[in-house]
């Protein structure tokens, strides 16, 4: 392939909750069983793979959502999520619908990487500073409901965010400009600073008392970073103000170890991946008999045909 579309990174999870709770569950297989999970995420790659052209994708994948690294500094990380066993908490129709998208990927050819012990988040930072290492051509197109991928923007490197909250006709491109107009930041590290300092009560962060997005997009422009702000506090220059001193130094503790936890991690055990756009389906069998078992005929051609369309030029 000559093509020198981005390399688009799919979020996983992110794309198949969304489509569980946004495609009716009266989309079901011959036996009733509910399917719509899976057939939006299908739909999803098709629309993603006609619009944007990569030349090459990778689903990623939480091998481990809650990851002992980040709960062993940050206890309370995710906790709302666990489960009474001691998993993530998840509707059980969903539950059973991802192996089949597992089935799926598989029998399509788009490559699914996950990392022992790490989150997809992890993966596509893993993945994203390798391409721009590499200085692949196309850049990078990550594509997720979650804002915690911000941080990896990078105008110079060519990767944003295709961000879904609105859906995928109005996918919002989130490069440094956007950064900048609604968050007040100026690039996706300073991004990653100010989610630190903001804290998320829906993931267990704390934050810093009394400092929300807007005070900690200011503090930031005026240090330059949080190592910065912190450097600041602790030389008691005048430059923060008594309360916010205050309540920084409330919080150090928290803010040692938070970018361990808030940060994605840029070298997860990733090994080779093999993410070129497939042309053709990698088992042909396989796919027309998931379509014949769970009533995804009409996903899977049109998965098919984008894939057929962009990955043959």
């Amino acid at each position: 392939m000559t093509s020198t579309g981005p390399l688009l990174l799919l979020d996983s999870a992110s794309l198949y909750f969304r489509a569980f709770y946004g495609v009716p569950d009266s989309v079901t297989a011959p036996d009733g069983t509910p399917v719509n999970a899976v057939r939006g995420f299908l739909d999803t790659i098709a629309r993603l793979v006609t619009d944007r052209r990569p030349s090459r994708l990778v689903a990623c994948w939480d091998d481990d959502w809650r990851p002992a690294f980040r709960v062993a500094v940050i206890p309370s990380y995710k906790e709302y999520r666990l489960a009474a066993d001691g998993g993530e908490e998840v509707p059980p129709a969903l539950t059973a619908q991802v192996p089949v998208i597992v089935e799926a990927l598989a029998a399509l050819g788009v490559a699914r990487v996950g990392a022992p012990g790490y989150e997809a988040d992890d993966v596509i930072g893993t993945l994203t500073d390798r391409a721009v290492t590499s200085r692949a051509r196309g850049g990078v197109e990550i594509v997720t409901g979650d804002r915690d991928l911000f941080q990896l923007v990078d105008d110079d490197a060519g990767v944003v965010v295709l961000y879904t909250a609105r859906g995928l006709r109005n996918l919002e491109h989130v490069d440094q400009a956007r950064l900048r107009e609604r968050y007040g930041v100026a690039t996706g590290e300073a991004y990653a600073d100010m989610a630190i300092l903001r804290g998320d009560p829906s993931d267990g962060l704390p934050g810093v008392a009394g400092v929300g997005e807007k005070t900690a997009a200011g503090l930031l422009a005026r240090h330059g970073s949080l190592a910065g702000l912190r450097a600041a506090v602790d030389a008691e220059d005048g430059t923060v103000s008594a309360t916010q001193r205050a309540r920084l130094r409330a919080a150090r503790d928290y803010l040692d170890v938070a970018p361990l936890v808030v940060r994605v991690a840029r070298d997860a055990p990733v090994g080779q991946v093999d993410d070129a756009l497939p042309a053709t389906p990698a088992d042909p069998e396989a796919v027309l008999a998931l379509a014949e078992r769970w009533n995804l005929g009409s996903p899977m051609t049109r998965v098919v045909e984008a894939l057929s369309s962009v990955g043959a030029r």
